[in-house]
């Protein structure tokens, strides 16, 4: 398992794992909302004709940086009907069809020398639907997480989730940069990246941990020599100057923002550098700006291990003795943690020439946690694994993760994902380091500690320097923040969210708590939810504070 320390997002698993059965489901379902104090006002909807520059701006945005020349915030944008996914952005199928548009915006390369080289950002829109008579309020733009994840392809599959938004803005998202069809970052070949999954992702010895920093060490290499010019710049902080250049290009006056997973950070990021801008912001399953890679693997690793606990208590429930964890707790992790240690030395065979590998393993039940709705695929692959000995669904969880198609070609999404990170993220970490934690880890989780800790070293003898410590995420003068947390989030734990509102300061962010499953909260299906934040988006009424949907 490679985790994504601040959160995978939809992803790839969007489109793939939406519609799978639920059968060991214990999801949100509709609830009700409790909380104290008034709704407070909401910040204006007013926006610019489309294709009209309209920019204010933050000191702390502007501060040793030049301005954006007029000829990219006054470019026009070529609206057209979108092609099929390309292989770098995951997609397998056929174009997005009526009514999604596409369109690139051209952006600096180096928001330092912004009258230099340019690169490409992929952009795709539905405009608004008007639906009822209602006015537009602007362009509402989607990040879904990763980071790594193509919003080209994840909104038109997600698309029907936000259809009420849809009446009022545009909905609009993008392949940020490095991303698929955004200069893309490009390291191993399909054939190279197949190969991987027979590096332990877990070393048990020095042999073990040799041949993975062997493999980092390739990887990385890979990176630098197909994608070296564009790696410095793909950090989080050039992917908040370009929202706010496409901001200006879609001639909105305020940004409309909603943040999924990491892309929570990158709305705070925004919120820090533009808070003047900030028009309606969502954040839903967020990422802790307060915790450094350590302590982000660690709650991630905990995250996981209590989705994992909470779906064998499902199981058990509803299957009974047929359940493969059996009754779940400890009974449950062991007869994981076996599955786990018997396939470090002897994979399992599948429908295909491939095997499962542990490290498939481990990432294919981690896929399966995101969502309930996945929770069914999840108890069919251990049961296929563990009475069956074959791991054929196990396997198709991890390649959906992963970003793997059916013809064996691979998203550029994983290869994002390790460049930005490692663009942002100052630490470093040796195999000594992890060694040092790894009984933290394994307290943790037993079945997903050794991996969540093995991963910190994926930035080691990165060519490109992380350029802080934590994200800067305080946004004094910002209009006020939609903050959700869901309680049962494997991957964004819930008290990130908490976290999030402390840091946007004082009067900024306003959290809304779901008592539910998975990574995320506003597609859970959870009514009073998508009426808290469907009410700030659409009628500018901020949700009371303390508002909780169960």
């Amino acid at each position: 398992m490679h985790p994504v320390v601040r959160g995978a997002g939809a992803l790839g698993l969007a489109a793939v794992l939406a519609t799978a059965t639920a059968a060991c489901e214990s999801g949100s379902g509709s609830g009700s909302s409790s909380g104290t104090g008034a709704a407070k006002s909401g910040p204006s909807t007013a926006s610019a004709a489309p294709g009209t520059p309209a920019a204010t701006t933050s000191a702390s945005a502007t501060a040793g940086v030049p301005p954006v020349p007029a000829s990219l915030t006054g470019q026009q944008l070529d609206w057209q009907t979108c092609p099929a996914p390309s292989t770098a952005q995951g997609g397998e199928g056929s174009a997005p069809g009526a009514p999604w548009e596409c369109a690139t915006l051209k952006a600096p390369l180096d928001y330092t020398r912004p009258d230099g080289q340019t690169i490409d950002l992929a952009l795709i829109r539905a405009v608004a639907t008007g639906t009822g008579g209602q006015p537009r309020i602007g362009s509402l733009i989607y990040n879904f997480g990763g980071p790594g994840g193509s919003g080209v392809v994840t909104l038109p599959a997600l698309a029907k989730d936000y259809a009420d938004l849809n009446a009022r803005y545009d909905l609009v998202s993008f392949d940020p940069r490095g991303v698929g069809n955004s200069a893309g970052v490009r390291c191993l070949d399909d054939a190279a990246t197949d190969a991987s999954a027979s590096v332990d992702g877990s070393p048990d010895d020095q042999a073990e941990t040799t041949a993975l920093e062997a493999a980092n060490s390739g990887y990385t290499a890979a990176c630098e020599k197909n994608s070296g010019a564009v790696l410095p710049h793909v950090d989080t902080v050039s992917a908040a100057r370009d929202l706010d250049l496409l901001r200006q290009v879609l001639g909105d006056q305020k940004l409309h923002y909603f943040g999924i997973s990491y892309g929570t950070e990158l709305g705070g990021v925004y919120a820090h550098q533009y808070p003047g801008n900030v028009g309606h912001l969502v954040m839903d399953a967020v990422v802790d700006p307060t915790k450094d890679p350590v302590q982000s693997a660690l709650g991630q690793a905990k995250g996981f291990q209590l989705a994992l606990e909470n779906f064998m208590k499902a199981c058990a429930a509803q299957a009974g003795p047929s359940c493969p964890t059996g009754q779940g707790g400890d009974e449950g992790t062991r007869r994981i943690t076996d599955l786990l240690n018997g396939l470090d030395t002897a994979p399992l065979p599948t429908d295909s020439d491939r095997r499962l590998t542990q490290d498939l393993a481990v990432t294919g039940i981690a896929a399966a946690l995101y969502n309930p709705n996945t929770w069914n695929a999840l108890s069919v692959g251990l049961q296929e694994a563990m009475q069956g000995g074959t791991g054929t669904t196990l396997l198709a969880l991890a390649d959906a993760y992963s970003g793997r198609d059916q013809q064996g070609h691979y998203s550029n999404q994983s290869a994002a994902n390790r460049a930005i990170s490692c663009a942002d993220d100052k630490s470093r970490y040796t195999a000594t380091d992890v060694q040092g934690l790894l009984p933290t880890f394994r307290q943790a989780s037993p079945v997903f500690g050794d991996f969540t800790a093995w991963g910190l070293t994926s930035c080691t003898g990165w060519p490109v320097q992380g350029s802080a410590d934590l994200p800067e995420v305080s946004a004094s003068g910002s209009a006020p923040i939609v903050v959700i947390g869901n309680t049962g989030d494997p991957a964004t734990p819930y008290e990130g969210a908490g976290a999030m509102v402390r840091q946007l300061g004082p009067g900024v962010g306003v959290e809304v708590t779901l008592q539910g499953q998975g990574h995320g909260g506003y597609d859970s299906g959870n009514a009073c939810l998508k009426q808290a934040v469907d009410q700030y988006l659409l009628a500018d009424r901020v949700p009371a504070e303390g508002t909780t949907c169960t």
